[in-house]
């Protein structure tokens, strides 16, 4: 088994970087919800409060490095414009976006799947940091807060579904076209 420079390159962004992400969602979910008076004691509260913020800082870092590594390393492999009269086979293998525009079984692949991916995965880490500030903000404050923290869970929720929708359509087009 060989990996290309790029092939590298893909995998640690959707695996790799990916991975870490869907990690650090699953305990910063557990963290949030959990976070409630009448089942940590003030020590615990504490104690979970410093994880909770280095968790969220932590996912919103991530999530940053992913969407940067994949709109400018992953991202400019895909969309390289092809030199007239290339092969079909040529499209396939050095130029996915070509690829997939050139023909109509594979032209949905861009432009719904491409064109949605590359916007969404962007809220991730708008989202993601946005809970981790709340949550350094209001610290231990947000287990008095049920409603605050009911928003911090909507918008970590709505973080994991923008990323996991840019992780799938990313996932799906290198199968039909990658960048490789």
């Amino acid at each position: 088994m060989s990996l290309t420079g790029r092939d590298l390159w893909t995998v640690i962004h959707g695996m790799g970087l990916g991975a870490l992400f869907l990690l650090a969602f699953a305990g910063g979910l557990a963290g949030l919800w959990s976070l409630r008076p009448e089942w940590v004691t003030i020590q615990g509260m504490r104690e979970r409060t410093r994880r909770l913020i280095a968790g969220t800082w932590v996912m919103a870092i991530i999530a940053w490095v992913t969407v940067i590594t994949g709109t400018y390393v992953v991202y400019p492999w895909y969309r390289a414009p092809a030199p007239q009269g290339t092969s079909r086979d040529v499209l396939a293998e050095q130029y996915p976006r070509i690829f997939l525009l050139s023909s109509p079984d594979t032209a949905l692949w861009h432009t719904f799947g491409m064109e949605w991916k590359e916007h969404v995965a962007w809220l991730a880490p708008i989202l993601a940091t946005a809970v981790a500030f709340v949550v350094m903000r209001y610290g231990t404050r947000l287990a008095q807060m049920p409603q605050v923290r009911t928003a911090v869970i909507t918008l970590f929720g709505l973080a994991f579904l923008a990323a996991a929708a840019a992780g799938l359509f990313g996932a799906f087009i290198n199968k039909v076209a990658p960048t490789t």
